[in-house]
């Protein structure tokens, strides 16, 4: 048994630190990504709410080209995540995915994907 209480070592301070940097590493890279990912769902559930019903695809993808333009999203083109149809309704898919490099060539790879019916937004 020990007379006295020893600290921790300096490895074990040193390995705290790397692991400490590590999870900061990997917040830092996904996190933009899904804060973008949660204001074009926001915006894409907002239009639909206040689109009328008879709206077209084409005019649905500009408007909501112009808000992500305005909510400073610039790299992610509206028309290339997402799939408008007015068959039963406005609906909207997205459907998207981001590559994000990590360390060296480790890279980490984000899906998003979600759908949007006027009935079932606007019921909420």
């Amino acid at each position: 048994m020990r007379k006295n209480q020893q600290g921790t070592s300096y490895i074990g301070i040193l390995l705290g630190v790397v692991a400490f940097a590590f999870i900061v590493k990997i917040i830092v890279a996904i996190w933009p990504s899904y804060w973008d990912d949660r204001v074009i769902n926001n915006q894409i559930a907002e239009l639909v709410k206040n689109s009328p019903a008879d709206i077209t695809p084409s005019t649905f993808i500009s408007k909501m080209g112009q808000n992500l333009e305005m909510n400073n999203i610039r790299d992610i083109k509206f028309q290339d995540i997402a799939t408008v149809s007015t068959k039963d309704g406005l609906e909207v898919t997205k459907k998207y995915e981001v590559r994000k490099n990590f360390l060296m060539n480790i890279d980490l790879v984000l899906t998003f994907e979600k759908s949007f019916d006027q009935r079932s937004v606007q019921s909420k």
